[in-house]
């Protein structure tokens, strides 16, 4: 759904986003006594923020989007600021409609290409790494010491030999020891690494282990029927003798790699082998109005050209499931999304926790007041086609067109488990100014506001702002859609030249609400 048929003032001093709602949405700010939309301003009103059409009995349902966010904790005024002191969260009746929408995507005839690296497999790449690996928490500082010599700004002559070669990355963790080793955190995590093994963004992959730890690399590779080769090493600190000696013999065995991870080069290849994991993080109340439906046309276009979108960050499409649901290819995918919804609304029952601690005090900050307004703005990023499938945390992603992932709301674990499941780009949305990296995959950021554009502009990729200014979220998605091309074909994303995304792996462990 692109939210883009919404009415603006034409002074630019607030939106109606939906005919039915009950709140308009202040673009500037509104003081009080103001005379706004034919409404006595009642509060001081931050832009982004809500200011009531109406009088909203207590107990009665507020309307944004043309659904409810919550319910009025109070007697509300119009022209009062409707927020966290008189709006809150709550259960209701939603109709899932259950395949009513779906309609086959219409596919272009002749689909665009990108400048892609082909692997041995016909696997297709975005980029080119060699990857250092940990199996416990307990060999990170072995893995990092040994990418750091290969660092182009440290030591440029390590790959000066190979320039096709995007860089030496080491991805470490903060478990792998003291959990049940059969148990589904070890599994997860498992799955995870393994994803990552066999990213095609990875020419090689060196996993380091420290020898006694729970997670051991034996049990590692036969579970997820890994096979050691010239392209996948593996050792542990414990059996070579120590960290100088395991730094050493990292080194050389990344020295071993380069060669033949430099022989792969840039070749013209369909946009279908794109997969493209969309996140959002630091929300504001711009971002279902801005850069999410901007995103949304460019995964319209993507799809269309054959490529995948994965949506995830479960417990923020809480609330907006049913505008999924219905457009489900079948009942078997639908129901699938209704029970990880029913998994999640489990697990913070048991563990005395709630579906709407999601906010973050940013959000709030930005005019986001409950999890069903958030999650009504964030699904607007899947566009409008079809719902394919539903997949687990990091499990393998092989089918086309619009999917879901089940992953936590918090952006690193999220993106971690589309990677491992096979996004070899992220498209993050972003109204705070999230700095985020996902390395082996590059990371798109798009502001949502030309004030962010403007004080962030080093970390941010693309401004959705101007829709604000009266841009078309087509012409806006088109535009983003010709940069994720360009991204996928190896220009750079900011997030790529500020050198994030090492830090940003982190293996969901299920136990973990958030």
């Amino acid at each position: 759904m692109h939210q883009g048929s919404f009415t603006m003032s034409e002074n630019r001093r607030f939106l109606i986003l939906n005919p039915i709602d009950d709140v308009m949405i202040a673009l500037q700010p509104l003081l009080k006594s103001e005379r706004v939309n034919e409404i006595d301003i009642l509060d001081n009103i931050p832009p982004e923020h809500k200011v009531a059409l109406r009088p909203i009995a207590k107990g009665k349902p507020v309307h944004r989007y043309g659904q409810v966010i919550g319910f009025a904790t109070q007697d509300i005024l119009a022209g009062q600021h409707v927020h966290t002191q008189n709006l809150a969260y709550g259960e209701f009746d939603k109709d899932y409609r259950f395949c009513e929408d779906y309609r086959p995507t219409k596919y272009v005839e002749t689909p665009d290409t990108f400048m892609g690296i082909v692997r041995d497999d016909g696997r297709v790449a975005t980029r080119n790494y060699i990857g250092i690996l940990t199996s416990v928490n307990c060999a990170a500082t072995v893995a990092h010491a040994i990418a750091d010599r290969f660092r182009r700004d440290i030591f440029p002559e390590a790959l000066a030999d190979f320039p096709n070669v995007d860089g030496v990355v080491a991805l470490s963790h903060g478990v792998g020891c003291g959990i049940d080793s059969s148990g589904e955190g070890i599994q997860v995590l498992r799955r995870t690494i393994a994803g990552y093994v066999r990213h095609a963004n990875f020419a090689a992959i060196l996993i380091i282990g420290l020898g006694c730890e729970t997670n051991q690399i034996s049990g590692l590779l036969k579970s997820e029927a890994l096979a050691e080769g010239c392209n996948l090493q593996t050792f542990t600190i414990q059996e070579v003798g120590g960290t100088p000696k395991s730094i050493a013999k990292g080194m050389e065995i990344i020295k071993g790699m380069l060669p033949d991870a430099n022989r792969y080069k840039r070749t013209q290849v369909p946009v279908g082998h794109l997969k493209i994991g969309m996140q959002c993080g630091g929300s504001d109340s711009y971002s279902g109005i801005t850069a999410n439906p901007v995103l949304g046309a460019a995964m319209d276009i993507l799809i269309r050209n054959g490529g995948t979108a994965i949506l995830s960050e479960t417990p923020e499409i809480y609330g907006a499931e049913h505008l999924l649901t219905c457009r489900a290819v079948n009942r078997q995918v639908g129901n699938k999304l209704v029970g990880v919804i029913d998994w999640w609304k489990d697990v913070c029952e048991r563990n005395n926790a709630s579906m709407n601690n999601n906010p973050s005090a940013g959000n709030k900050a930005g005019g986001l007041t409950t999890v069903l307004e958030k999650s009504l703005g964030g699904v607007a990023k899947c566009g409008t086609t079809g719902l394919m499938q539903v997949y687990d945390y990091a499990e393998s992603v092989t089918e086309k067109g619009f999917v879901f992932m089940n992953t936590p709301g918090y952006d690193p674990m999220s993106a971690t488990g589309q990677v491992a499941g096979g996004a070899n780009l992220i498209c993050f949305t972003t109204g705070r100014g999230s700095a985020f990296g996902c390395v082996p995959s590059p990371s798109l950021k798009l502001a949502t506001n030309n004030a962010l554009w403007k004080r962030q502009e080093d970390d941010m990729d693309f401004n959705c702002g101007s829709v604000i200014d009266g841009a078309q979220i087509e012409d806006l998605g088109r535009q983003f859609y010709e940069l994720i091309l360009r991204c996928a074909s190896g220009e750079q994303s900011k997030s790529e030249i500020y050198g994030y995304g090492q830090n940003e792996f982190v293996p969901w462990q299920p136990s973990i609400i958030c």
